[in-house]
């Protein structure tokens, strides 16, 4: 991979929460950096950097808590469909993923169409693109 190509793959792509997602998903953060700092940390910048909206501006087609999402890991083509949920709802066999793991921080207020690049707990570096995304019914 060249300089460019490589600096393109870190550069993190826009994202949207809702004020709801915001301040739940700041205080769970916070109240887990102790447990999990490195996650913690993670979560903690996206959402300094993300655009907060009221929650009924929010694009449905935007990745928010509850939301199924439909991903390919770009680096092995795998497509995958998973619901984005808090600690206590994750049930990775269900298809329920917790924001507090480094893919669920990956996914938050991404847009169908939108790629980004994350560091697995092993510390291996993956790219995965959004293809779709539904709210919670």
């Amino acid at each position: 991979m060249s300089a460019v190509s490589s600096r393109r793959a870190l550069r993190r792509p826009p994202i949207t929460v809702s004020q709801e997602d915001f301040d739940r998903l700041y205080a769970l953060a916070e109240a887990a950096a102790d447990r999990q700092p490195e996650v913690a940390e993670n979560l903690l910048g996206e959402l300094d950097r993300a655009k907060v909206l009221p929650a009924g501006k929010l694009r449905s087609a935007v990745v928010a808590m509850g939301s199924r999402v439909t991903f390919e890991d770009e680096v092995t083509g795998k497509v995958q469909t998973v619901e984005l949920v808090y600690p206590g709802e994750a049930d990775i066999a269900a298809g329920r993923i917790s924001i507090l793991t480094p893919i669920g921080v990956a996914l938050i207020g991404l847009a169908a169409g939108q790629s980004i690049s994350w560091e697995t707990r092993s510390g291996e570096r993956r790219q995965l693109k959004v293809h779709a995304v539904e709210e919670r019914s």
